[in-house]
Formats: structure tokens, sequence, C-alpha cells
């Protein structure tokens, strides 16, 4: 073992930018820890433990893996403690949250910091395999003197991350022992064994994760293939991948030439980009053919070996009414818009299967009455529930969506409550601006999707619940998500297919929608209304911000205010009158074509000739293709 003075020194000279043959890793590590953290080498600091409550906290949060992880710890420390090493489990922070040792030699463990509840975080302890993981993401040894506190040189730590499954770091496993031989080399097989364990343990945890969820396990070799795969892709019911292992993917990934994307980068994304597969492809990777037969081909040209898992309870499909009901659900959607038309199509094939959609439109654009078309073309006797995420304040949302057990807090119903989840049950949740959703309640949501169970507030035991599931926000979801106001995996988990539904102002229909919306009022009154010419054209140029809703009481109140069924420019409201209108220069269709071609055929010029939106010369060249 070197001497501290000769370690010191050895640190100096690579801060002043000499080469040394230590390993990559340890260099950079220690340049982190003289220029980032501004540590001291010559400062040899004692091992650092967490306070008892703080340790409380740390392994709460890390509950569910700790108890995932829990057979694959124990089947490696069963290997390793002849060998004299010790197990730690530490999370992303580097507090150990478990630990398995020697009990024999518990002072001199905790005393090195090989114990439960030390940190080994690199700007607290300086260079350690834990903390060197942490940074780095990938699997290290660090050696005696390759640590940079020479309290720890008499240590040597081998670790490897464990991802979860949309590829955040989230724990690190390490085995270390308090003396070991002089050569690096001789830590070569716990390297192996540590990095092997944890990609067993993330496969577990996204075995666990995606119950609901096709698992595509991935392997160079058959032989291991459906007992240790080197990799494994959750793909939902429309073929997108929602998780994958990324340590043992990341290195699959690089063997097969899928270079210049992270792993990060495959979640949300088709599995027929990267691979030749369709979703309707999956049943034949199944077992019951030779291994030696499941032949995967990447877009690069190179194969592995794969084996498919079918969802625990099946791709569930929705019971569906024949032809003519679907047609019926989605029949006043659209009324002769080429957008709307798609939209309707697209919409009428997924009515019948169970994946989940997100509506995406501008607030009064018809997101609740596209959801509600979708649970209606399905034909089943289950509900339809609309919960407003926007309108219930925070301090209820949970005790309303997930309801509660009897006497479960003060003021609680006796009888406790029933929540809206579970009102769902068999038939369909809307959760609509679910971009409102506070975070703590993402997680509590993403539960349920994933499990299948609803948990009401103050019960001992969960509920089952089946349910489709269809949300709608008017906001980006995907900039919530970059900002960390929104779960990425619940954001996956609900992003499987989007429905877009255009604004008012841009659709080609906009004539029909203003009959068909006044035809109902009538209905409603049991009276006949019309428009005449002016008001007409009033409602034809304005810009709709609120769109369908704005239309429509709009209309109901220009119904109330008109004179024998006649409604009149009177009618309208005030800022309906003259904003968006053309001129009367350019009423007729040659005007409007003349005056464009007069302006370069630049919409943005004639607009502002006409000192009118562009949106209202939009809408009219529309109109006349």
């Amino acid at each position: 073992m070197v001497s501290t003075l000769s370690h010191i020194k050895e640190i100096e000279r690579v801060a002043m930018g000499a080469t040394s043959p230590r390993d990559a890793p340890v260099v950079q590590s220690w340049l982190r820890c003289l220029n980032d953290y501004r540590l001291d080498p010559a400062a040899a600091q004692e091992a650092y433990i967490v306070p008892e409550t703080k340790l409380r906290e740390h392994r709460e949060q890390a509950e569910e893996l700790i108890r995932i992880g829990r057979s694959g710890l124990e089947q490696l420390f069963g290997q390793v403690v002849e060998q004299n090493y010790v197990l730690l489990l530490s999370d992303a922070r580097g507090v150990t949250v478990d630990f398995m040792g020697d009990p024999t030699f518990d002072n001199q463990l905790r005393k090195a910091g090989l114990y439960l509840g030390s940190e080994w975080s690199e700007n607290r302890a300086g260079t350690c395999a834990v903390g060197a993981c942490i940074v780095s993401g990938e699997p290290v040894i660090i050696h005696q003197d390759d640590h940079f506190d020479t309290s720890h040189i008499g240590l040597t730590c081998t670790a490897a991350p464990i991802f979860d499954t949309l590829g955040d770091l989230t724990a690190v496993l390490d085995i270390s022992q308090l003396r070991s031989p002089t050569a690096k080399t001789s830590q070569q097989l716990a390297l192996h064994l540590v990095a092997s364990t944890a990609r067993r343990i993330e496969l577990a945890n996204l075995m666990t994760r995606t119950r609901n969820d096709w698992v595509l396990r991935l392997a160079r070799s058959p032989e291991f293939l459906d007992v240790d795969p080197d990799a494994a892709i959750a793909l939902d019911g429309s073929g997108r991948i929602t998780g994958m292992t990324h340590g043992g993917f990341g290195a699959l990934a690089r063997v097969m030439n899928m270079r210049g994307i992270s792993t990060r980068q495959f979640i949300g994304q088709p599995i027929d980009r990267f691979f030749d597969i369709e979703l309707d492809d999956l049943p034949q990777f199944m077992r019951g053919r030779p291994n030696g037969d499941r032949l995967l081909k990447a877009k690069s040209g190179l194969a592995v070996f794969a084996s498919a898992i079918a969802p625990a309870a099946g791709v569930r499909r929705m019971p569906t009414a024949d032809g003519s009901k679907i047609q019926s659900a989605f029949e006043s959607l659209s009324f002769g818009d080429p957008a709307m038309e798609r939209l309707q199509a697209r919409a009428a094939k997924l009515a019948g299967r169970d994946i989940p959609i997100l509506i995406h439109g501008e607030t009064g654009s018809g997101k609740e009455y596209l959801a509600r078309a979708i649970h209606d073309s399905c034909g089943g006797s289950g509900k339809f529930v609309a919960v407003n995420c926007a309108a219930i304040p925070e301090q209820l949302m949970e005790s309303e969506l997930f309801g509660y057990a009897p006497g479960a807090f003060t003021g609680a119903n006796q009888k406790g409550k029933r929540g809206l989840i579970e009102e769902a049950d068999g038939g369909t949740l809307f959760l609509d601006e679910i971009g409102d959703m506070p975070l703590s309640l993402q997680s509590r949501l993403l539960r349920v999707l994933s499990e299948n169970e609803v948990q009401p507030i103050g019960a001992l035991r969960v509920r089952p619940v089946r349910l489709r599931l269809l949300s709608a926000s008017h906001r980006d979801l995907a900039e919530l998500v970059a900002l960390g106001q929104f779960r990425q995996d619940l954001y996956y988990r609900l992003n499987a297919v989007v429905l877009a539904l255009p604004p008012l102002r841009e659709r080609q229909d906009l004539n029909a929608v203003i009959d068909h919306l006044l035809h109902r009022v009538g209905r409603e009154n049991a009276q006949f209304y019309r428009l005449d010419v002016g008001a007409r054209q009033a409602l034809l140029d304005h810009d709709w911000p609120g769109n369908l809703r704005e239309l429509s009481n709009v209309l109901r109140v220009a119904a109330v205010l008109s004179e024998g069924g006649v409604i009149g420019l009177d009618c309208l409201p005030d800022m309906l009158h003259q904003v968006g209108a053309l001129p009367d220069r350019v009423e007729h269709d040659t005007d409007l074509r003349k005056a464009l071609d007069e302006c370069g055929n630049n919409v943005s010029a004639l607009a502002r000739k006409l000192g009118v939106n562009r949106s209202t010369v939009h809408r009219r060249l529309k109109r006349l293709n």
C-alpha cells in the first residue's frame, strides 16, 4: 500500500496536468474533487453516517426498489460473503439504504463507512466507487489508492448503476472489502457480478412496473434468452417503448451499431423504428418456438434473439358495437373539414383498443365531446366519468379521485366515500386538463394505471379497478415535463396516442358547425332560428378564441335576443360587429383573389392593407380552396 504522502503528491501532479497510469474514471474523479468540490487530499475525513431520521426518509423513498431487488441482493451476497465482501445499496444521492455484511466486523465496517446510512456521494467522500458511478452512470472499480481521501485508501470498492425504466439513475449497487490483494485486476470478477446483478434488478423492476405491457427480452445468445437476457423493452398497446433495462440495453445497442442516441431517447418511440417488428408480430416470439428461431433483426442489419411476454391481463379490447354505432358516436364531430375527418377516422379505429389516448386542443375545442364519443362507440355498460383537474381545489383532489375510508380524517363522512376512479370501474375515466394535476397525485395515478388498483385515503387494502383512460390538456405536457412540473413516466403512459383537435378558426366546415349548433339551440327552445346575411358573415369572420364553447354561448344568447327567430347583427356581441369583417370592396371572391395577387400572394401584406387579422383572410381563402 502506498504512503499517505506519496498519494497526496500523485494527486497534486495530476492536478498540474501530468499524465497518470490510473484508469480514466479515476483521473476524471480526482479532477472533479479538486476543481468542482474543492476537496483537499491532505485533509482526511472520517466516513459520514447520516442521522437516523434522515436515513429513515431515504429508506422510505427507496422502499419499493429494496423490495424488488431483495432476492438479487441476497443471491449476490451469498456469492461474495466468503471473500469478506460487504454489500451496499445506495440511492441516487449516495446514501446507503440497504446493507449486508458480517456482523462480527460491525465496528470496523462502520468506521470505514461500509455500513447502513453511510453517504458516498463524490462531493462528500471524494473519489469512491458509489460516487463515481453516480456521476458517470457506468460500472467502476475504485481500488485502494484510487480513492481520493487517504482515509479510504485501504478499501477496494466495485459498483454498478441501477436505472429506472425511463433511464434515470435510481440506485448504485456496490460490494467492498476492508482489505484485498494489491492488484486491481483481482476485482474483475467482482465487477462482472455487480453489473450482472444490477441488470437483473432492472429487469425485475421493469417486469413489476409494466405488467399491462408487452415485454420483449433480448439476448445475444439463445441459451440464456428466457432466464438471463441481456436487456428487455416494454411496449404499450400501440407498439411504443414505455420502458427498458437501460444498463443492459445501452450495452446491447452499442453492439448493434445503434449509436448517437441515448437510451432515454428510445422512450416513447415506436419499436419498428429500431427493429423489423410490429406489435402484431410479438406472439410469434413467445415461448413455444425454439429459442434459436426467435431471431429479431435490427434496422442496422444485425440481429439478436428475442422472447416476448404478453401483458399480465392480456391486451384488453373494449366491447364494440357494430359499425353503425361507431358512426353514430362520431357523426357530429365533423361536417366536411378534412382535418376533423381524419381525426374522426383515427378515433373510431382506436375506440375498441385498450390504449391510453391524450387529446390535445385549445380550451373549448371539444375535447370532452370527443372523449365521450370514444366511450359511446365502445358499446360497454360502464360509466363515463369526467374530471376537470383544473376545477377541483388541490386540497380536495386526492379525496375526490381516490375516495377515502370511513373516518379517514377530521370532517370525513363516517361512511367513507367512493372516489371518481372507482366510479369509472368498467368504463371510461376522462381526466381533462391533466397538466394541472399536482405532482404528488401524479405518482398515485401512475400506480393505478400500472397496477390496476386504487387505495382510498386511510384504507388498508387496495381495490381492483379496470378502466379506459382518456386524458386531455390545452398545455404542452412535454414542455411541463422539461420544466419538472409533470412526471415523465406518467407522460409516456398517457401519451400512447395523441389526437389533436384543430381550433375552430382553422376549420373549413365552420358554416356547417354554426348551422348544427343553431339547430340544437332551436330544439332546446322548440323554435326555428335563422341568421341574416350580416350576422352569418360576422360569425364566419370572428377568430373564436373560445372555440366551440364560445360559439355555442354566442348563439344561445343571440337566440334569446332575436325577433321572430331571425338573428341579426344587433343580436350578436359588440366584438363581432366589425372586428374581422372584410371591407366591402373585397366581399366577392374575385375581388379577394385580385387583392391577394396585387400583394404578391402575401397574406400578411393583404391583411395589413385591409386592416383585418390574417386568420380572417386565411379562413376566406380556405373556403375558396
